[in-house]
């Protein structure tokens, strides 16, 4: 039996952690939407036991308060239930006083041991008990975790459902959380009136109590399945990384199998976003055969075959994947990220002491805490404007109830400036340049032969790191190894920007097609090892597309379901050479509506470019080397034009 609380994603997370992108009216569920289960409802519930750590056997009725009681459904391998551990502790805070008892149920193969040390690291401060037998999820009528119960001084179910509309799909948040449904239910049962909204649609990770009986063995864990996630997944879903789970064993695959079929079926997972293009070589999609693989086995039965037919396992390198580095510049002290509340992205401001220029040919980046980093994008800055930022933040007086802390700045969407190549100290380098970026699964990145960016002496390394919550505290400190040139580059690294929207662009309030597009021409011929589409919350879908002097248009990348959580550079398998002359067009869709979840204002305002949450900015960025002795740039205007 498979008893795990599944969720499908990571995101890897990352965390490069959703792919998740679904637009939907974030409206008040009802017991009238299909998906609201109203099972028990104005029923007693049972008196089910359970298994506690000191081997007792209590009751529910053990747990019940004067007023009612609060059973919530958790599991520590659930992301989403994992962010509502100080939300639930709040609740208890104010309304134990008020004769309102919590009882946390843990429907997984959890040991009791486990569930007592994660409710400790949780700080869970009511009681944590297994139901890996499933008896109180039956009884329940279940669905999901997290998902609370309200029961009333006489054990009758009065409310199920949803803590908050904090997510209209799993990991996939609202802007503000706006409905307290979990809250309004028990303001109305201590005052002794009925709960207006006793149904609501629970989210997060579906609890499977269905039985699995092995009906073939065409296809078995050990000899078919386990390369697949060995290959596809366990970069990211292994201990201490981004992946909220493992999928390193039998038992583990076992109890994720439908969401592992689900997700991949729907192409979610891997993530990768990319829906047409070029071939890439980091590409994290399944063959059609591996697909058809993994659906087979769970349905059959999920058989585990001949473990002398498993491959060997992988070996993760402990060091650096590209040897010893010339350089590495480390966030300088512990950052916190909180427990619950938005992801959060920072900037942190690293010297490099160079006093001479440098090419980077290799660069690789180690997170200090694999399971909170999503993602970086890494940067320097040669103006010293994102120092300033950094001394600004340092000298700001501090909130009690903040959730971070530490070195560096916080962003909202970039850098916390938009670079100007006139503060370049000198005009013949760039003011900011990019050295690109990680994301889970990465091993470091090399560039081309004989190609490198040229990093300018006495720059500032900026990493702007993506941090997602992980429902309790954690610290992280990250670090980027830099390679340097030990023979002449002869080709350097240039990243070509094409812009889709000037300082002068609207969107307007309430449009859901708004169509923004630009064009860039190359100066000399070159080679494109890689694209990197980038936009804001609006974004909806974003093209890059080549098209050389008189030839025909070639799509680069093309991405339907845009989300900035999941931006990374996609590298060709092969260079696209690009003619001088040759037009690069970048176009992209924005939904400024109130049916965008992700729109940063509700109602929907007129929108402006800009760095902030809740501007908008559209780019293309290659990465291109020449082919002759000029180097490429792009311009604005046509060049094939007389």
């Amino acid at each position: 039996m498979s008893r795990a609380a599944h969720i499908g994603l990571t995101g890897a997370v990352l965390a490069m952690v959703g792919v998740l992108v679904g637009f939907s009216e974030p409206a008040r569920t009802s017991a009238a939407d299909p998906d609201v289960s109203t099972d028990r409802l104005n029923k007693e519930i049972e008196n089910v036991k359970f298994a506690a750590v000191d081997g007792k056997t209590p009751a529910l009725r053990d747990f019940a308060g004067e007023k009612g009681t609060v059973v919530v459904f958790l599991s520590f391998d659930c992301p989403v239930s994992n962010s509502y551990a100080g939300a639930l502790a709040e609740l208890h805070k104010t309304y134990a006083a008020r004769g309102v008892k919590f009882l946390a149920l843990v429907p997984t193969d959890d040991s009791a041991e486990r569930i007592a040390k994660k409710s400790t690291e949780f700080k869970l401060p009511f009681p944590a008990l297994s139901d890996s037998k499933l008896a109180a999820a039956e009884a329940f009528k279940a669905i999901v975790t997290p998902e609370a119960f309200v029961l009333d001084h006489n054990h009758v179910l009065r409310y199920r459902g949803r803590i908050d509309n904090q997510y209209y799909g799993r990991l996939k948040k609202n802007p503000q959380v706006t409905e307290h449904d979990l809250r309004d239910a028990l303001e109305a049962l201590t005052a002794g009136k009925n709960v207006s909204a006793p149904a609501t649609r629970a989210i997060g990770c579906h609890i499977d109590a269905k039985e699995r009986k092995v009906t073939s063995d065409t296809v078995t864990y050990h000899r078919d399945v386990q390369p697949i996630l060995q290959k596809h997944c366990q970069s990211c879903h292994r201990p201490g990384d981004v992946g909220p789970f493992a999928l390193m064993t039998y038992k583990q695959a076992l109890n994720w199998a439908s969401d592992i079929v689900h997700y991949t079926q729907s192409k979610e997972m891997p993530p990768w976003k990319p829906s047409a293009g070029l071939e890439f070589k980091n590409a994290r999609s399944l063959t059609a055969r591996e697909l058809d693989t993994l659906a087979l086995w769970e349905k059959t039965g999920c058989p585990e075959g001949d473990p002398k037919d498993a491959p060997p396992p992988v070996k993760f390198p402990a060091g650096w994947r590209l040897g010893e580095p010339d350089l590495v510049v480390e966030v300088p002290d512990d950052f916190h990220v909180g427990a619950a509340g938005k992801d959060t992205f920072r900037c942190f401001v690293l010297p490099t002491g160079l006093k001479e220029d440098k090419y980077v040919v290799a660069y690789e980046v180690r997170p200090g805490n694999a399971t909170v980093v999503h993602h970086t994008l890494n940067y320097f800055d040669t103006t010293g404007k994102a120092r300033k930022l950094e001394t600004a933040e340092r000298e700001r007086k501090k909130l009690a109830d903040e959730l971070d802390r530490g070195s560096g700045y916080p962003v909202a969407m970039g850098l916390g400036f938009i670079p100007n190549q006139a503060d370049a100290p000198r005009p013949e380098i760039p003011a900011v340049g990019s050295l690109g970026g990680w994301a889970p699964g990465q091993l470091g990145t090399q560039f081309p032969e004989s190609s490198g960016v040229l990093l300018p002496k006495e720059a500032e390394i900026v990493l702007q790191v993506h941090y997602h919550r992980t429902g309790k505290p954690e610290k992280d400190r990250t670090k980027v190894g830099l390679y340097f040139a030990k023979k002449p580059v002869e080709k350097p690294w240039t990243t070509l920007v094409v812009g889709g929207m000037s300082p002068l662009t609207l969107i307007p309030a309430g449009k859901a097609k708004h169509v923004e597009k630009g064009s860039a021409w190359t100066t000399a011929d070159a080679n494109l090892h890689s694209v990197m589409p980038h936009m804001h919350l609006l974004g909806r879908s974003v093209k890059v597309s080549l098209t050389p002097p008189g030839g025909e248009t070639v799509v680069l990348v093309d991405i339907k379901d845009w989300d900035y959580n999941w931006q990374e550079s996609y590298w060709f398998a092969k260079p696209v050479f690009a003619k001088a002359g040759t037009r690069i067009d970048v176009e992209a869709v924005f939904d400024n509506s109130d049916k965008n979840p992700h729109n940063p204002s509700n109602p929907p305002k007129l929108v402006r470019f800009g760095e902030e949450t809740t501007n908008e900015m559209l780019f293309g960025f290659l990465g291109a080397t020449p082919v002759g002795k000029e180097r490429v740039r792009v311009l604005r205007t046509d060049p094939n034009k007389k």
